[in-house]
């Protein structure tokens, strides 16, 4: 992927198409994680691929990538939250947009409703996208050590509620 995001900052468009394709679904997932409305999702996703793709230079390093496109994002839905709109609820989501109905991945989104509204992300961040604990933080703007224990907490509490 590398590769990938160095053509694009050398100005490569048809490379900056493929990486918001690799990316799209993980962007809609976490903007689905904050914001309600599908008109709402469809903004943040598009001001934060205009915002990318206008401010793909000031990417210090590639590897970080995924990191910067989910922090702008972020960025964004917190801006709508800001205005008035308010964190999305789990059970309004229509499974089919993002699982291409695959069991084991509904299963994980149902887990989440389970989980307090603050954790929820975070376990969609780190589990669903693989991001690192060190990268949650800085995305949430929060301090590590509070992102793994409350992945700590939320396994526990997933274990007695399953149980």
């Amino acid at each position: 992927m590398e590769l990938l995001i160095r053509r694009v900052i050398r100005g490569d468009t048809d490379a900056f198409i493929e990486l918001m394709e690799e990316n799209k679904r993980m962007l809609y997932k976490v903007a689905k994680g904050y914001l309600r409305s599908e008109e709402d999702i469809a903004d943040v996703l598009q001001d934060t691929v205009l915002a990318a793709f206008e401010h793909i230079g000031e990417l210090k390093k590639p590897a970080y990538f995924r990191t910067w496109l989910t922090r702008i994002l972020i960025n964004r839905c917190l801006d709508i939250i800001r205005d008035g709109q308010r964190m999305a609820v789990w059970d309004d989501m229509p499974e089919q947009i993002y699982f291409n109905q695959e069991m084991h991945q509904l299963e994980f989104m149902q887990s989440l409703e389970l989980l307090p509204e603050d954790s929820s992300m975070i376990f969609l961040l780190y589990y669903g996208e693989k991001f690192r604990t060190k990268e949650i933080a800085e995305l949430l703007n929060i301090n590590e050590n509070t992102v793994k224990t409350k992945l700590r907490r939320g396994r526990q509490y997933l274990a007695d509620v399953i149980q």
